[in-house]
C-alpha cells in the first residue's frame, strides 16, 4: 500500500501541461502535494525550421525549464509526435513511470480531444494506473507493483469541444486565479513553441490563448477569473468509489458544476 500525496501529470506534448493542468497542479503542490510532470512525446515534430533530433533536444529543455518554474518533477518522454499509440510497448514503459511515482491523481488529456495524440494519451493514463498493482503485467525496465487507490481526471480538450465541435463540460471547476501568473511563466519557458503554433494551427499570441482558455472556463464555473476543469474517471479498478482526493485537497477552491451529469 501507498499513502504518498503525489499527483502524475501525463500529457502528449511538451506545453500540454501548462495548458490544461499547471494550475491545478500549483495549487496541490501549495497543499503539500509532489508533483509530477510526464510529456509522452519529446515534441519532435513542433517546428518548422529545426529537424526531429534537434527539435526533441530544444523542447526537452524547455519542458524541464517549465517543470523547474513549477516545482515538479520532470520525467523523460517515451514517444514521437504523431506516434502516440495505444500499443504494448509503450504501456509498459508507461506503466513503470506510473509504478515509480505511485500517485494518488493522474491528470490527463479529456478522452475526446482535436488530435490523437491527446485522446491515446489519455487511454494509456488510464491503462497504466490500472496495471499498477497486477504482478503478471511486467513494465519496462520492470518495476514492482503496488497497491493502492489512484483516481484519474481527464482535463478540458482545446477549444473546450469533442472533435466534432461538441461542447464538453467539466464535473469540477478549480479556481487557478491565484496561480495563473506562474502557470503563464511556465507556458512562457516553451519559447519554440509560438512560432509553431501561430503559423500551423492559428493560436495567435500563445500566451494569451492559454489565458483565453482558462478564462472561459473561469466563466462556465460562474464564480472563478481563472479555471481549469475536471471530470473524474470510473472508480472500477482504480479507487474506492467515493474517492475524490482532488476536491479534498483543495477545499473550497474546486467547486462541482451543478449541470454535471453521473
Amino acid at each position: 500500500m501507498h499513502n504518498k500525496k503525489s499527483v502524475l501529470a501525463i500529457v502528449a506534448h511538451p506545453d500540454d501541461v501548462e495548458f490544461i493542468a499547471a494550475g491545478t497542479m500549483l495549487l496541490l503542490r501549495e497543499a503539500g502535494w509532489e508533483i509530477h510532470y510526464l510529456n509522452l512525446s519529446g515534441g519532435d515534430c513542433g517546428s518548422m525550421t529545426t529537424g526531429p533530433d534537434e527539435t526533441r533536444r530544444i523542447r526537452a529543455a524547455e519542458g524541464k525549464a517549465a517543470a523547474e518554474i513549477l516545482a515538479a518533477t520532470f520525467h523523460e518522454s517515451l514517444a514521437s509526435d504523431l506516434c502516440i499509440f495505444y500499443e504494448e510497448s509503450l504501456l509498459r514503459r508507461l506503466t513503470a513511470a506510473v509504478r515509480r511515482v505511485k500517485p494518488r491523481i493522474v491528470l490527463t488529456h479529456s478522452p475526446e480531444d482535436y488530435m490523437e495524440d491527446h485522446m491515446n494519451t489519455a487511454r494509456l493514463a488510464v491503462t497504466a494506473a490500472f496495471a499498477r498493482g497486477m504482478p503478471n503485467f511486467t513494465s519496462d525496465p520492470p518495476v514492482p507493483p503496488y497497491q493502492g487507490d489512484v483516481t484519474v481526471y481527464h482535463g478540458m480538450p482545446h477549444g473546450l469541444r469533442d472533435g466534432l465541435r461538441r461542447p464538453v463540460s467539466p464535473d469540477c471547476f478549480v479556481d487557478t486565479t491565484s496561480v495563473q501568473a506562474a502557470k503563464r511563466r511556465a507556458l512562457a519557458a516553451h519559447a519554440s513553441q509560438k512560432a509553431w503554433l501561430d503559423a500551423t494551427q492559428g493560436m495567435d499570441s500563445y500566451l494569451d490563448a492559454c489565458d483565453e482558455m482558462s478564462q472561459a472556463v473561469g466563466r462556465m464555473s460562474g464564480q472563478f477569473t481563472h479555471a481549469e476543469g475536471w471530470r473524474r474517471h470510473l472508480h472500477l479498478g482504480l479507487s474506492a468509489e467515493d474517492g475524490d482526493p482532488l476536491a479534498e485537497a483543495l477545499g473550497s477552491r474546486c467547486i462541482l458544476n451543478p449541470s454535471a451529469c453521473y
